[in-house]
C-alpha cells in the first residue's frame, strides 16, 4: 500500500506524461508535492521503484515510466498493470487515425544554443493525436540541459509552431536571429528567462526583444538502439 506522498507523486508522474509525453522535472515534483528539496522526490521515486509502479529507463538519466497505477476504487490497495489497461482515447485515435510523417527541421540545443533551425533534413512519424492546430515540426535534441524534464540526447521533439506561450512551457527560442534553444521559459519584467532542467547548467536571461518564440514542445519520441 502506497502513502500518501507517494500515491500522489505517481498519479502527478502518470498525468503530465500523459499530457506533454515526457516525465516531469524533479523541481516541478517538488513544487506539486510542496516538498521542501528534491531529496524527499528522490526518496519517493526510489519507493515507487521498489514496489514496482515506476520504473527509469536504462540509460536515460531520471526519465521514468509509470509501470502499474493505484486502483481508485479499491482505495489504493489493489493495482493495475499498465499493460491490462484500456487505451486511452488519445492512444485509440492514434491507432484509428494514424500517423503522418513531419519534417525533421535539423538540431535544437538542449545545453548552449547553437545555430538557428536548419532545412528539412528528413522525415518522422507522428500519430496524428499528438497534433492540434497549426504547423508541427520535429527537432533533434542536442545536449543534456533539459534531462530533468525527460528530455535526453538524441530525441526527437515535436514542436508546434507558434510565436506565443505561456510561462512554464517549454519552447524554441531564438536568440538574436540566429541561436536557436530548447528551454522552459519564464518572464521577468522586460526580460525573458530561458531556464534549464539541470542543475549543472545556468538560466539564461535575455532582454525581452533579442528572444522569438518559434514553437511550444508539444510531445516527444525516442528511438531505442
Amino acid at each position: 500500500m502506497l502513502t500518501r506522498k507517494q500515491h500522489d507523486l505517481l498519479l502527478f508522474i502518470h498525468d503530465r506524461i500523459k499530457e506533454t509525453g515526457v516525465s516531469p522535472s524533479f523541481d516541478e515534483m517538488k513544487e506539486a508535492l510542496q516538498l521542501a528539496s528534491k531529496s524527499g522526490i528522490h526518496r519517493l521515486i526510489t519507493a515507487l521503484e521498489e514496489r514496482g509502479f515506476l520504473r527509469r529507463l536504462p540509460h536515460r538519466a531520471r526519465a521514468l515510466e509509470v509501470v502499474k497505477l493505484p486502483n481508485e476504487a479499491a482505495g489504493g490497495r489493489n493495482v493495475v498493470s499498465m499493460k491490462d489497461r484500456r487505451p486511452a482515447p488519445a492512444r485509440v485515435e492514434a491507432e484509428s487515425a494514424g500517423s503522418v510523417e513531419l519534417p525533421l527541421m535539423g538540431r535544437i540545443a538542449a545545453g548552449t544554443p547553437i545555430e538557428a533551425i536548419q532545412d528539412e533534413i528528413d522525415r518522422v512519424p507522428a500519430p496524428t493525436s499528438w497534433l492540434g492546430k497549426g504547423e508541427h515540426y520535429f527537432l533533434e535534441v542536442k545536449g543534456d540541459s533539459m534531462m530533468d524534464a525527460g528530455i535526453l540526447n538524441g530525441d526527437y521533439v515535436l514542436i508546434q509552431r507558434t510565436d506565443t506561450a505561456h510561462d512554464g512551457e517549454i519552447v524554441v527560442a531564438l536568440v538574436d536571429d540566429h541561436e536557436a534553444t530548447l528551454k522552459r521559459l519564464r518572464r521577468k519584467g522586460r526580460t525573458i528567462e530561458l531556464i534549464a532542467e539541470n542543475d549543472d547548467y545556468d538560466n539564461q536571461e535575455y532582454p525581452g526583444e533579442h528572444v522569438k518564440i518559434q514553437g511550444r514542445l508539444v510531445g516527444l519520441s525516442r528511438r531505442y538502439h
